[in-house]
């Protein structure tokens, strides 16, 4: 039976307290406290490689979606635009990106990753690939896939961007 979005806990039902679900049981709770480790666990490497969180995530949606605007890479980056603003221009005078006119509107400033940018990304990518591997110890490639796919959901259900 398929569950409307606005109605997880049932239609009609009282809402449960937080107490009642607890912390253990409450996703985005999880979602925080894995996020929270993550990046945590990377923060010494990237900052041997002086990198910064917002300026690695730049950095890898970059080396995934290339050449997209900023208000883009805001969203995939999640980091907000003003703190993004800051990281790319840090990037930019390490020359590890550029920003390149949108051909087709001269109000658009579109962000691409030098040769300089890549090779940076992909000194962190083995250490980003090792904490996704942890992350993912003991957990079946069929559990695995269902989880990043109901992620995957749960993104679509709250999603205020279409791409």
């Amino acid at each position: 039976m398929k569950q409307d979005p606005q109605h997880a806990f049932g239609a009609g039902e009282p809402v449960p307290r937080l107490g009642e679900i607890g912390l253990y049981n409450f996703a985005p709770y999880l979602m925080n406290r894995i996020m929270g480790r993550y990046n945590a666990s990377l923060r010494e490497e990237m900052a041997e490689f002086g990198l910064s969180t917002p300026k690695m995530r730049a950095l890898a949606v970059l080396s995934v979606i290339d050449g997209i605007q900023i208000s883009q890479l805001s969203v995939y980056a999640v980091v907000e635009q003003s703190t993004l603003s800051r990281a790319l221009d840090q990037l930019m005078a390490e020359g590890l990106i550029r920003r390149q006119p949108d051909p087709n509107d001269s109000r658009v400033t579109r962000i691409v990753i030098t040769d300089a940018g890549r090779a940076a990304f992909e000194r962190i990518w083995p250490s980003m690939a090792r904490m996704y591997r942890r992350m993912f110890a003991g957990i079946a490639d069929d559990e695995r896939a269902a989880f990043v796919a109901t992620l995957q959901k749960m993104l679509r259900n709250i999603r205020k961007h279409e791409f």
